[in-house]
């Protein structure tokens, strides 16, 4: 067997693979052998019909094309290793020649397993000074939850801060021709007046305040420019001429902070283990978007210094998963893609390309990152670690109604469940734990780099994505190294190549 490689741009390698005329023939005796077990040759019993039987039943070319499959699944691993290519996903066979000189010559194109080269990046610093929040910061979080018990009525003053109002609104873009429909137009729109604008408020932070003042059927006209980085389409860099006219206001009665409200608002004695539940409540969640920010900052550095390469197909099929989560999320609103996709006036193709691959390469990338990390730093998960990630995960599906939809019917969660409960645990687990390092190595508290770290910063070595890294990167799915089903050491059989007989 002749084997030769040729490097490709693309993180891939072209494999050739030359075959000797006995290896064939060799392959064809059992493929006629095997085709004599699957189909009834006239005068024999299964298995047993001569090779110049099976030939003349079923034709040369159908015996070349299985025993073809045949070579295939013996020599793609074989080369592989003989080559000693790493490959990070299935091959595709691309063409077979030389089939009427008896003599072979198998062309693969091998995607190889990522390298990741993380560079200096036990030098990254950024420092880590979360605060816990003020009393300040809790009174607010127990003025809203004042607000979510508060009861209405309608009035009949001007509008004031903490009301709730029902508006007609219109946008219309400054210039535009007067049969253009508006960008922004709804009836019935209904608008909370908060104490201070949100950056989350809609159309645009501060658009209530705007109608602080007005009374039941009254307008106000006022315009707003909006970024260039809109997450709106129609709005990005448009100045918009809003036209609003106020239907009903209702003024809030809130409830008197004190014990009663405590026992009313949960299981709280008092006022002050409200305050206190609320405290924590507000430090954990503040304290996640605090660790969201700082290691998306982290990463960033790292990647900055980092050399990262991987074939198309991972990146293509990280493109599916990031369409496949937006699906889901989308279903939850009993919407699909094409709806979604009509609705922000885009298609498939446009979408995937300015929107999903980029999120894809961020996604992809980062995981890979993180698993170099983990393997650096020779990462490994105490039980304990494991055993508080596996309560949360069990707590988050039972809290979601997870849990109780896959065990509905069951006296017991069966064996694939407690196993994605595990590896799903795991996966966590290992998240966490490279990700307290990576705190440590920025804020310059990590221990000493382990001995393979290193030495591996001289020489840049494969990796293979694990589970962990894609959970730490917001994804899920998919062992390592794989492109939609096989193993790294198959080769993907296109029908129009395996088809290369004598005859053609």
């Amino acid at each position: 067997m002749k084997i030769e490689t040729t490097p490709r741009d693309d993180h891939q390698v072209t494999l050739t693979v030359e075959v000797e005329n006995e290896r064939l023939e060799s392959a064809r005796r059992r493929a006629a052998r095997r085709i004599s077990e699957r189909k009834t040759i006239p005068g024999f019993r299964p298995g047993k019909a001569p090779y110049e039987y099976v030939v003349r039943y079923v034709g040369e070319a159908a015996v070349t094309e299985e025993a073809l499959d045949l070579l295939l699944d013996e020599l793609y691993p074989q080369a592989l290793d003989e080559a000693k290519i790493e490959a990070g996903a299935p091959g595709s066979l691309e063409k077979v020649e030389g089939l009427d000189e008896n003599r072979p010559v198998f062309t693969f194109t091998v995607p190889l397993a990522p390298v990741v080269d993380l560079g200096d990046y036990r030098a990254v610093r950024l420092p880590y000074d979360w605060q816990p929040p003020g009393e300040d910061k809790v009174e607010e979080a127990l003025q809203e939850l004042r607000q979510m018990y508060a009861k209405t009525e309608t009035v009949t003053r001007p509008i004031e801060k903490g009301d709730f109002v029902m508006a007609e609104i219109k946008g219309v873009k400054a210039g535009a021709a007067e049969d253009e429909p508006p960008v922004i137009e709804q009836q019935s729109m209904p608008v909370f007046i908060r104490p201070e604008p949100r950056e989350d408020e809609w159309p645009f932070p501060g658009f209530a305040h705007q109608l602080i003042g007005l009374q039941t059927g009254e307008s106000k006209t006022f315009s707003h420019k909006f970024p260039k980085d809109h997450p709106d389409e129609k709005l990005r860099g448009a100045k918009v001429n809003f036209d609003v006219t106020v239907k009903i206001v209702r003024g809030t009665i809130l409830p008197d902070l004190n014990d009663e409200f405590a026992r009313s608002a949960g299981p709280f004695e008092n006022l002050e283990a409200l305050r206190d539940a609320v405290r924590a409540s507000l430090s954990s969640r503040l304290k996640a978007e605090y660790d969201d920010d700082y290691f998306e900052q982290v990463l960033e550095k790292i990647r900055a210094g980092a050399t990262i390469k991987y074939p198309p197909q991972m990146l293509e099929r990280e493109i599916e998963d990031v369409l496949a989560d937006l699906q889901a999320r989308l279903a939850q609103q009993n919407m699909d893609l094409e709806t979604f996709f009509k609705v922000r006036e885009t298609t498939r193709e446009k979408f995937i390309e300015e929107e999903a691959r980029p999120v894809a390469v961020k996604r992809l990338e980062r995981a890979l990152i993180l698993d170099e990390v983990v393997r650096r730093e020779k990462i490994e998960v105490s039980k304990e670690r494991l055993d508080a990630s596996f309560k949360q995960t069990l707590d988050e599906y039972a809290a979601s109604g997870e849990l109780q939809r896959l065990m509905r019917g069951k006296s017991k969660p069966s064996r694939q469940l407690v196993d994605a409960l595990a590896r799903q645990s795991f996966d966590r687990a290992v998240v966490e734990q490279t990700l307290a390092r990576l705190k440590e190595i920025a804020s310059g508290e990590a221990p000493e780099a382990p001995v393979e770290e290193k030495q591996a910063a001289e020489t840049e070595k494969p990796v293979r994505k694990s589970g962990g890294a894609k959970k730490a990167a917001g994804e899920k799915k998919s062992p390592a190294g794989r492109t939609g089903g096989g193993s790294a050491g198959e080769a993907k059989k296109p029908a129009a190549a395996r088809k290369k007989t004598p005859s053609s």
